[in-house]
């Protein structure tokens, strides 16, 4: 069904399914306590955000609505519906926690059991579902880069509905949280500074403070605390590394920057990054003012340069202060846990690094993985990545032990102990875990921590990054584990049935109004596909340039996840423009799947628009 607008302006005629009212078992938040329905906001856009707070992707896509949001506060409703993929991420505490960390100014729905995700089909984090004001979902879009067509197909909305008079202008339910005061407020990370003072990442407030020895008192801020891109502005920054020459590099995330601070005289200076995004096809190396970061989450000094957890990408890079120039020196941007030659090696949201001698630590958080990497070896050029715990995306829970069957869940924080063996801030088990390379063992140190970020050491003690708590946690290194009991947890997501034989797969894209596909410089779609296991595919793997595959099942294999990566590039359709504006699409899927007798034969994936 189609509804018209009257003939002077015809309405673009488009695809509409009655939206499914929304369903949490956690409730409502930004509401002032009231329970928000569909019904209520008919007459409004409402724009859904499925997201999860671990997921970077999400964290960009908030990001990206925040200019939108703003805009058209009178007639779009934003509605953010939390739905975890870790077992942490449905504790409601947690979700609260998060929607003022990432300064969410929005309602949002607490989703534990994923029931309003069920209900949309949403099939992938972060999902963006357009409503009209009638009630019908309009659009849906997967991934990130969609800010500009949402807010096309917002304009279009907006006259189409005013013309019919069925547009409701007014304020939105939107209601602010009372503000609490705290001297910190989801700190990120820290570093012991040269005269013992400490050094946070104040992420929620964006400024950095430095404390006295005993973490707690405050000696000055550094940063406007104004979320910017300015001489003193800092946007949720996060890693800290301190340089031979005393100063400091910081990881200022969303900005997608790294900020140098002098603490002698308390200059702040962008060394890298130009406060833009990068997106496929964007430089991955050069001059370092000129190359576009995305979220760079923590930053260690090892081997002579900066190495950067580039969790936005899924990589690691390497900033020179001597050349002034970057490049990626880890990862391909696919997002998994595959080892092997640094430039091929698959990670998943890289967010804490620590240097040891001849490895450097990484915290892979969406992997629950503890990594490293280190020289290739001899006769070999270049690095490898190798893994210590950790199976991939999907594998976590909290299980000490022999570390092939150890489990961690999302960790962001790694150091470098004195023995040789790693400690890491197990961020979503609330614990601080200890590898030690020597024997192969993983332990738990400490329990009852509040989503610990970050540890440095001072002296025989360990300072842990509270950073649920707001506050800086000083711990005597023990000597003994604490026993836990082994708990572990797959992600729950319900699988997709598929027949044997031929599956075809299909990504639907369609270019916003008033765009084409961009091909002045060749095909502008990309489609990469693997499986886990390996074996699930006997064909269609691999990258291509169409957005369909067809895909051969393995009949041996009956369950398994396919991993999905698309990109599509379109730009503004005006031959008379010489410099059209363009934009990227993008969004990677691990679709679990079941080999039914009676299983589809067609796997649709939304990357833009309505699956016809």
């Amino acid at each position: 069904m189609n509804d018209a607008a009257p003939a002077h302006t015809p309405a673009p005629r488009r695809a509409r399914l009655r939206a499914p009212e929304l369903v949490g078992k956690g409730g409502w938040l930004n509401t002032g306590g009231k329970d928000l329905s569909l019904a209520e906001l008919r007459g409004r856009i409402v724009i859904l955000d499925f997201w999860t707070f671990c997921c970077i992707n999400c964290l960009h896509v908030l990001d990206e609505l925040r200019e939108l949001e703003e805009k058209h506060r009178d007639t779009v409703v934003i509605i953010g519906v939390h739905s975890p993929k870790f077992v942490h991420e449905a504790e409601h505490a947690a979700v609260v926690d998060a929607v003022e960390r990432y300064e969410v100014h929005h309602p949002v729905l607490d989703d534990p059991e994923l029931a309003t995700w069920k209900q949309y089909a949403v099939r992938a984090w972060p999902t963006l579902v357009v409503i009209d004001p009638e009630g019908y979902i309009v659009a849906q879009h997967a991934g990130e880069g969609h800010a500009h067509a949402i807010a096309r197909l917002v304009d279009e909305l907006e006259a189409e509905h005013a013309a019919k008079g069925t547009l409701r202008r007014g304020d939105g339910p939107y209601v602010a949280p009372e503000p609490v005061a705290t001297d910190l407020r989801f700190p990120g990370k820290a570093l012991v500074l040269p005269g013992g003072n400490l050094l946070v990442s104040d992420s929620t407030r964006h400024q950095l403070v430095e404390l006295a020895p005993d973490g707690e008192s405050v000696v000055r801020r550094i940063g406007s605390g104004e979320r910017g891109f300015t001489a003193d502005g800092f946007s949720e920054p996060q890693g800290l590394a301190l340089l031979p020459d005393g100063s400091v590099i910081v990881a200022d995330t969303v900005n997608h920057a790294l900020r140098r601070f002098d603490p002698a005289t308390g200059a702040v200076e962008t060394v890298a990054g130009t406060g833009r995004q990068w997106w496929q096809g964007s430089p991955t190396s050069g001059p370092a003012l000129e190359v576009d970061l995305s979220s760079p989450w923590d930053v260690a000094w090892w081997q002579g340069k900066v190495w950067i957890a580039m969790a936005g990408v899924h990589q690691l890079w390497t900033w020179d202060p001597q050349t002034g120039t970057v490049e990626v020196s880890a990862g391909t941007t696919s997002e998994g846990l595959h080892d092997g030659p640094a430039l091929e090696a698959w990670l998943a949201q890289p967010s804490g690094l620590a240097a040891a001698g001849d490895r450097l630590w990484i915290a892979d958080s969406e992997n629950s993985a503890l990594r490293y990497v280190e020289p290739a070896g001899e006769g070999a050029d270049g690095y490898a990545v190798r893994t210590a715990v950790g199976t991939g995306l999907f594998d976590f829970g909290h299980r000490d032990g022999d570390a092939a069957q150890a489990l961690l869940q999302h960790p962001l924080g790694v150091t470098a102990l004195p023995d040789g063996s790693v400690a890491v801030c197990d961020t979503y088990n609330h614990a601080l875990r200890r590898f030690d390379p020597a024997t192969g063992q993983v332990s738990t140190l400490a329990t009852d921590l509040r989503e610990p970020s970050d540890a440095v050491l001072v002296g025989e003690d360990i300072v842990v990054v509270e950073s649920a708590r707001h506050r800086l946690t000083r711990l005597r290194l023990p000597e003994e584990a604490v026993r836990v009991d082994a708990v572990a947890h797959c992600t729950q997501r319900a699988a997709t049935e598929v027949a044997p034989g031929t599956l075809r797969l299909d990504v639907v894209f369609q270019a916003p109004t008033g765009q084409k596909l961009d091909t002045r410089y060749g095909p502008s779609t990309r489609l990469l596909v693997s499986s886990t296991p390996p074996e699930l595919l006997v064909g269609g793997e691999g990258t291509g340039t169409d957005l369909f595959r067809e895909l051969a099942l393995n009949p041996e294999v009956t369950e398994g996840v396919l991993h999905v990566s698309a990109m599509a590039a379109s730009c503004d359709d005006d031959p008379a423009n010489e410099y059209p504006a363009c934009h990227v699409h993008q969004q990677d899927w691990g679709v679990p799947v079941t080999v039914t007798a009676d299983g589809a034969t067609r796997l649709p994936l939304v990357l833009a628009g309505m699956d016809a």
